[in-house]
Parts: C-alpha cells; structure tokens; sequence
C-alpha cells in the first residue's frame, strides 16, 4: 500500500516537520495523519522495537556530528529487528529538542533520513518536542517469517558472531579519556551497521535464535543463556577481534550491532561468499549439569560480566 501524506497546519512546529519531509523526501510517507497505516505480508508476523538515544548517556555532544547522533540512533533500533530476522516495514521517530539544539534540528533529522534510505526503511511518523535533553527515540516495525528469539538456543547448538568486535569499545574508551579515536574505529562507533540482510540470510539458512551486541558480547551471551536455561561455553580466543583491540576490551565492547546466532552447523563459507564479511563459530551451548544456573563459562571459568546497564550504580 502506497502511504499518501495527509496536509499539515499552521504553526512553528509544523513549519520545522514541514521542513524535514521537504529534506526526507520519498523517504517519508504517509505524514500528517494521527497513526500511521501499515500492510504486513501474508504468512509474516509484525516485529516492533524502540530504542532510545540521550544526551550524556549514549554520546556526548563532542564525540558525533548531529547527523551522525541521528543516524546511529536509528541503526540502534533498526538492529533490534535484525536480531529477530525481521525485514523493515517503517519507522517512527520521537525528538526532545532543547533549546540549544534547535539549531541542529536537521542535520539530526538528515542523519535518521539517511539511515532510513540505506537501509530501505520508510520514516511513516513521529514526534517532535521541546526538552531539558536531548533525546531520539525511535520506533521501528519490521514482518518475519521465520523469527530468532533468544529463548531458541538448545543444547548442542553452536554459536556464532558476524564481523568481528571491538573498534565500538576502542573508539568510546579513547572518548572517554580524552584521546582521538582512530579513524576506523571512530567510523564504528558512530556509523554502525545493522545486519539486517545477514540476520534473513541465515534464518533461512538454519539460524534459530540470534541477539544483536548492543551491551557486549559476554553480556549478549548471558542473555540467551539466560532465555534459553542453557550453558554456553564461548571459545574466547576465537572470537574475532579488530585490529589494534585488546581481546577483553572486545569481549566487553558494546554498541557494535554486530550479530550473535544460535543453530547446527552453519555454513559460514557460503555466509561469507553472499555477504562478503565473516561469521565464526564462538562456542557451544550445553544443558546445565545438575546444580547450574544458566550462564556463560569461558575456558572452565564463570563470566560474571553484565554488560551495560541503564540503573546500575
């Protein structure tokens, strides 16, 4: 169905989203109205996700250029549906805009615009706001036929990473300390790539669960052993690490969107050969012996790591 957009009213505020469908162009469809209208494919079911993006809490207002805090904002929640295996139907976007923001309003707003378009995700709506901080908060739909949930890992199974991790780390550690990223590494923390062609790939393909490294990879792996009431025994020298990271950092560098799945020999030639990036197998899962909980061991030894989290002290 072909979204038609619905005439907006006077006022300031509808003068600035006047300007971002102007700039958005075919990107944008279906504006104006209170909700917008969606077709999912016969056979698929609807995927939906949101993830949020806040000042002093994600980026700081030095480390990104406005256009790439609203690019990475939407790759955030654009990797939720990969993680399900989910193809994108639209998107919608949530903007609190302080007062000393309102100059970047769109170049933040050209950055979710080209997000959208390269990975061909329709903008059908949204919000715009005044706000003490600013945040993007970004709604994504996505149709799945063959979905990877976390709880989908069995004994047995192995475990797999696409690309490799830690440049994301790198580049937030050398931020946090007042050093410049290298440019390879600052390039991954600012333009991540959701892997959402790969995620359908391999859903076709044999994969069964999957999650995205947003929090890290010990964390992720905790996750769907948690989900899935399995042991995983992760292989921390296989894991593939950029150049130039220590091994530890990656294990724990969040932020990467990289992709973790769960299945019975995959084929990562063939995955390597269509996609043109690697996928290697990382561990295995297990059925907990008798007094284990769920959870990670690397080399004999319990991962107690938590990854990132929003109200931790």
């Amino acid at each position: 169905m072909t979204l038609r957009d619905t005439p907006l009213g006077p006022g300031a505020e509808f003068d600035a989203i006047r300007e971002m469908l102007r700039r958005w162009g075919p990107r944008a469809q279906g504006i104006g109205d209170d909700a917008a209208l969606l077709d999912v494919p016969a056979g698929e079911q609807l995927a939906v996700s949101t993830d949020s993006s806040v000042e002093d809490v994600h980026f700081r207002r030095g480390w990104l250029t406005p256009r790439e805090i609203g690019y990475r904002a939407t790759v955030a929640a654009l990797s939720d549906l990969a993680a399900m295996g989910a193809s994108p139907l639209g998107l919608v976007s949530a903007l609190a805009i302080p007062d000393d923001w309102r100059d970047a309003l769109h170049d933040l707003t050209d950055g979710i615009g080209e997000a959208a378009e390269r990975h061909q995700t329709p903008i059908v709506g949204g919000n715009v706001t005044r706000g003490a901080k600013l945040s993007l908060t970004v709604t994504v739909l996505g149709a799945v036929s063959r979905p990877l949930p976390r709880s989908a890992v069995r004994p047995g199974d192995q475990l797999y990473v696409t690309s490799e991790l830690g440049a994301s780390g790198a580049a937030l550690d050398a931020l946090m300390n007042g050093r410049t990223p290298a440019p390879a590494q600052r390039e991954r923390f600012a333009r991540p790539t959701p892997r959402i062609r790969e995620a359908r790939w391999l859903a076709a393909h044999g994969a069964t669960a999957a999650i995205d490294v947003s929090d890290g990879l010990l964390a992720e792996l905790a996750h769907l052993a948690a989900a899935s009431g399995v042991r995983i025994e992760l292989d921390a020298v296989r894991v593939p690490v950029a150049d130039g990271v220590p091994r530890d950092l990656a294990l724990r560098s969040g932020e990467e969107y990289e992709l973790v799945v769960a299945g019975r020999a995959l084929d990562t030639v063939a995955f390597a050969n269509h996609h043109g990036l690697a996928l290697t197998a990382i561990g295995v899962a297990r059925a907990p012996a008798a007094g284990e909980s769920p959870g990670v061991d690397i080399a004999g030894r319990v991962a107690r790591e938590r990854g990132h989290d929003h109200f931790s002290t």
